[in-house]
């Protein structure tokens, strides 16, 4: 119930902040984003100066009322320094590389000081999860900060409202601005647990056949569902207490298909999940590679890390089936 009402006092909160709207990066934040309000320790400063007025002026003692005006003095300059430690601040971006879905997302925050003062001790996070924090220090006028955000589906991730808050240098109120990037990030397909081996074939009239065939064997790995039981490495999966499969050489230079319209017999989603799988096989194995799908040209054949961004990027931008 306390958890629930936090959440909708977040939301009522952040209806009424800076910013409103996602916005292009890079951002800075001044004295307009940035709110302040006394943490617990400064609440408790506060009284206690307040008992300490009281009790100098209701025995007139002098000494301790002045003790009590400076310690008044040095609580409100911390309340500026604290403010200043976030006026001035420049988001420059928000970045992270393409994962698969169900895989964390580690989102990279790259700041920067406009007047190039040195800031330490700044904390990044995520609302309305305060669990997922990262520690943000400017030491030479720049810095980054690196936080874990979930996924959960493929294509595009639009990125959280990010808070950045600090309570430096006494603790006596903590500073906050908001930082809401309109910069989507990628997520890919996640990949099928458990496929079938990598189709084979060569040249431009490759065709998908499920078991793969060789002179050489090239590894042992562990049974997928679909194996032939003649590939079963019987013996080595006694030794093991588990079923290996065999996995032969194949000729260099055949280009595998990943033809869409040979998976007619699986879902929408269970064909991209295996194509996935596939597209991070055929990469392993250091084979070429073409994808086909509906209503796109081929992609490939080629292979390396472009190609194999280009096909999980065609994967994850496919419509939800």
């Amino acid at each position: 119930m306390l958890a629930a009402a936090r959440s909708r006092w977040h939301e009522w909160a952040l209806a009424f902040t800076r910013p409103r709207l996602p916005e292009a990066l890079p951002t800075a934040l001044d004295r307009r984003r940035v709110y302040l309000l006394p943490t617990r320790f400064g609440l408790f400063h506060a009284f206690a100066l307040l008992a300490m007025a009281m009790g100098a002026l209701n025995y007139n003692n002098n000494p301790a009322l002045l003790l009590a005006l400076v310690f008044v003095g040095a609580g409100i300059a911390s309340l500026i320094a604290t403010q200043m430690q976030l006026t001035g601040l420049s988001i420059a971006a928000i970045e992270a590389e393409p994962v698969a879905a169900g895989t964390p997302l580690q989102l990279r925050v790259h700041a920067s000081a406009t007047d190039g003062r040195r800031r330490r001790g700044l904390r990044v996070n995520v609302e309305p999860t305060p669990d997922r924090t990262a520690l943000l220090n400017l030491d030479h006028g720049f810095g980054e900060a690196e936080l874990e955000w979930p996924t959960e589906h493929r294509g595009w991730l639009e990125l959280p409202r990010l808070r950045v808050s600090t309570t430096r240098p006494l603790g006596l109120a903590r500073a906050w601005g908001y930082v809401w990037a309109q910069a989507p990030l990628l997520v890919y397909p996640m990949p099928e647990a458990h496929g079938p081996p990598l189709p084979t074939g060569s040249g431009d009239h490759a065709q998908s056949r499920l078991h793969p065939s060789g002179d050489d064997v090239h590894h042992l790995r562990g049974y997928r569902r679909g194996d032939s039981r003649r590939a079963i490495a019987w013996k080595p999966s006694a030794r093991r207490d588990t079923l290996l499969v065999r996995e032969y050489e194949q000729p260099q230079g055949a280009e595998v298909l990943l033809d869409w319209h040979g998976l007619g017999r699986l879902a929408y989603e269970a064909r991209i999940a295996r194509l996935a799988r596939w597209v991070e096989d055929a990469e392993r194995d250091g084979r070429r590679y073409r994808l086909t799908l509906p209503g796109q040209p081929a992609i490939g054949p080629a292979q390396g890390p472009g190609h194999r961004h280009a096909c999980l990027r065609a994967l994850a931008l496919l419509p939800h089936g």
